[in-house]
């Protein structure tokens, strides 16, 4: 049985020629080794204009990886990716939600973030690779598998809409208690250390204590790892190719960790796109229905619904937070002093 998985696990990587995962293994490698060896050395403070311009390098990158795809492939090839691309970027949009919570409730300051989100990275790199690499092996092998995953994002969808008023906490994270239980941590930050050596006497031996960045860092990435229950399917429900999957996670998770800083600044101003992801997810789970019992959508069409509808739900989620920002203007208290106005 393990040998059979093996060889079905290969052959799904082998879906593109070595040169191909070379070519992108090098990009990401070479993008990374210049982010944190050359640009990122010394932590500071990243800007929302700084956040905005590395972003738009990535999505440049991104789209001329893309285009590279779509020639080297053919323009089926070429359309997932870039499906895949959007859709994943999308729906991590609530995973930086999450990590501003994170950051806010270690107390990580802004100089330090970066650093926790480079690595953390670095972890999604491994992490999206094996579940990736297990989902397309179930789908070659199990073909029904993908109608799961279709019937699971339909259900995703649903819930994500009837919960969207649901205000998210990490106080009463099990995951949370569960490392402040079985790991020594420090109470206070060592500037950007991970770990450090806690002193020795004759009573106290030497030994490594986490820092609370190592626990935010632990925490981004295991939370990373839920936020994929949901975008893995969603990818592998576009195309199970595992090169075109893999490649279009990475890239979208590459420009989304430098989106965050920007993001994070008006992440009240995408309170309502819930909406919009939950429509998406309904929409590719209906669209894998559709493929497996009637006849093959094109992707250049998906693609096209996908845009519009993240396009949609982006100007509704802007122009509704903009209202109730109006409204809650409007509602707040007069008090005496505004009644007499400046002395």
């Amino acid at each position: 049985m393990l040998e059979t998985f093996n060889s079905i696990l290969s052959l799904q990587v082998l879906q593109a020629s070595v040169g191909l995962w070379l070519t992108f293994l090098g990009v990401v490698t070479g993008i990374l080794i210049l982010d944190l060896g050359f640009l990122n050395r010394k932590d500071h403070e990243v800007g929302v204009k700084e956040s905005l311009w590395f972003s738009l390098v990535y999505i440049i990158l991104a789209c001329m990886f893309g285009v590279w795809v779509w020639v080297t492939r053919g323009i089926e090839d070429g359309s997932n990716f870039f499906t895949a691309y959007v859709v994943e970027q999308s729906l991590s949009l609530d995973n930086l939600f999450v990590m501003s919570l994170i950051f806010t409730y270690f107390g990580i300051p802004r100089i330090y973030q970066h650093r926790v989100l480079f690595w953390g990275v670095v972890g999604v790199v491994v992490m999206r690779g094996i579940m990736i690499g297990f989902g397309t092996t179930l789908i070659h092998h199990f073909d029904w598998v993908l109608l799961v995953f279709a019937a699971f994002l339909i259900f995703t969808g649903i819930k994500m809409v009837l919960s969207a008023e649901e205000e998210e906490s990490i106080d009463d994270s099990k995951m949370l208690k569960f490392l402040k239980k079985h790991m020594d941590v420090t109470p206070f930050l060592r500037g950007n250390k991970f770990f450090i050596r806690r002193g020795s006497n004759a009573f106290l031996p030497k030994s490594w204590q986490a820092t609370p960045l190592f626990l935010a860092l632990v925490t981004i990435e295991l939370a990373d790892v839920l936020f994929a229950v949901d975008s893995v399917p969603a990818v592998l429900s576009i195309t199970s190719d595992t090169f075109v999957v893999y490649t279009s996670n990475i890239f979208a998770v590459l420009g989304l960790r430098t989106m965050y800083f920007a993001v994070a600044a008006l992440i009240h101003r995408f309170a309502y796109m819930k909406y919009a992801l939950s429509i998406i997810l309904i929409f590719i789970g209906l669209k894998s229905f559709y493929n497996h019992f009637v006849g093959h959508l094109p992707s250049s069409v998906s693609l096209a619904i996908t845009l519009t509808l993240l396009a949609g739900g982006f100007v509704y989620s802007m122009i509704r937070s903009k209202a109730d920002e109006k409204a809650a203007a409007l509602e707040k208290p007069t008090t005496n002093k505004d009644l007499l106005g400046p002395s």
